[in-house]
């Protein structure tokens, strides 16, 4: 059973910086991809970047610049390094995992299977 556990969440001004970690366990295929989504209510869940095992990446055009995803595959940890935030940036953080994955081309995917439970990043002015 994969399971996904966020930490890093919380308040920051805008132009400060917060680095999220996802503790993942349970993936037992040999590729796969791990991403970090947002969601802000009334909108739909937003993929912002992602990242397979490979380590190869996506980032949307809206982070790209600021965000940085990584992963420590002897710890399982999935990171996002968010500098230069933004009030836009405030929403409720997702990590999500998709075993037999990999990216390609830099191109977001949208079908993720197994989720964590969220952490909130709010950005004030």
């Amino acid at each position: 059973q994969v399971q996904l556990v966020e930490n890093g969440g919380g308040s920051v001004e805008a132009g400060g910086s917060l680095r999220l970690s996802c503790a993942a366990s349970g993936i037992t295929s040999s590729t796969y991809c791990l991403a970090w989504f947002r969601q802000t209510p009334g909108k739909e869940r937003e993929g912002i970047a992602q990242i397979d095992h490979e380590d190869n990446t996506a980032l949307a055009e809206s982070v790209k610049g600021r965000f940085t995803i990584s992963r420590d595959s002897a710890k399982n940890i999935l990171y996002l390094q968010m500098n230069n935030l933004k009030v836009d940036d405030t929403a409720m953080y997702y990590c999500a995992a998709e075993p037999w994955c990999r990216l390609l081309r830099s191109v977001l995917r949208v079908d993720f299977s197994y989720w964590g439970q969220g952490t909130q990043v709010t950005v004030s002015s």
